[in-house]
């Protein structure tokens, strides 16, 4: 265990002083900010119409949920944009190890393959915690000036850190293969859009291709999550393809401790 809290400290020190998490942080924050504008600009906007009508015809205005109309999208929003920043977190974790030659020295330190696995992959995973943690100030504006339902945030950004842990897991495992950090997240963010393509398929196909298509998707197990809702299928879905991204990555480098 201390082995790994020694290669998350380090990883996280690398990130830090480097652009490269601040450009991130950045990038998100952009992005999503921009989402969540839009998102209360158009809520604001139909909220005022509404008025209006019932205004106009004595009626009582009908209830709107900000959570449906605001804090979902917003979250579904956050999981497309992870996709393209994850590949960014993850793409130099051994892909720079292995191009500066530094990978020797950690292959031969009294430190396990699982060990160094794991602590890099916690360590980005806790680089993605911190840029989903900037949303919750928006939501704290929501809460500020409006009345949403705190409860389904818990499963709402559960849901996100499982969908950003297996985006991370299959851009780790990327990494271990190649010495080009460009390779990497290029073969990361492309395995990713694929399976966002196979969801899109399957919806326009229909039939059996389409059950199996919404199982192997991250977009379908998002869903439940977003709403509010944990369920157990979609939780080791995410859990499954966390430990697969881990396990490739632990024999890709024993192969290298193998070929050296």
């Amino acid at each position: 265990m201390r082995n790994i809290i020694t290669i998350i400290r380090k990883e996280m020190n690398s990130y830090f002083r480097s652009p490269i998490a601040y450009l991130l942080l950045f990038l998100f924050a952009a992005a999503t900010g921009g989402v969540f504008y839009l998102y209360i600009k158009t809520f604001m906007f139909q909220s005022l119409t509404q008025a209006q009508y019932a205004q106009m015809y004595e009626q009582q205005m009908p209830p709107m949920n900000i959570n449906e109309m605001v804090i979902r999208p917003v979250l579904g929003w956050t999981g497309s944009i992870c996709l393209f920043l994850a590949p960014m977190i993850t793409m130099r974790l051994f892909a720079e190890e292995r191009k500066t030659g530094t990978i020797e020295l950690l292959l031969t330190s009294p430190v396990t393959d699982v060990q160094l696995v794991l602590g890099k992959f916690f360590a980005s995973l806790m680089l993605f915690a911190t840029m989903l943690s900037m949303t919750g100030l928006y939501f704290i504006v929501l809460f500020r000036y409006g009345n949403p339902d705190f409860l389904p945030l818990i499963p709402g950004y559960l849901g996100q850190l499982l969908l950003g842990g297996s985006f991370l897991s299959i851009g780790l495992m990327f990494s271990t293969m190649t010495r080009n950090q460009v390779v990497a997240g290029s073969l990361t963010f492309f395995f990713l859009i694929i399976f966002m393509l196979v969801q899109w398929s399957g919806d326009s196909v229909g039939g059996t291709w389409s059950q199996i298509a919404g199982y192997v998707s991250w977009t379908a197990h998002l869903e439940n999550f977003s709403k509010g809702v944990i369920d157990l299928k979609d939780t080791i879905y995410y859990l499954s393809v966390i430990a697969l991204g881990l396990f490739v990555s632990v024999r890709s480098l024993e192969s290298i401790r193998w070929r050296a």
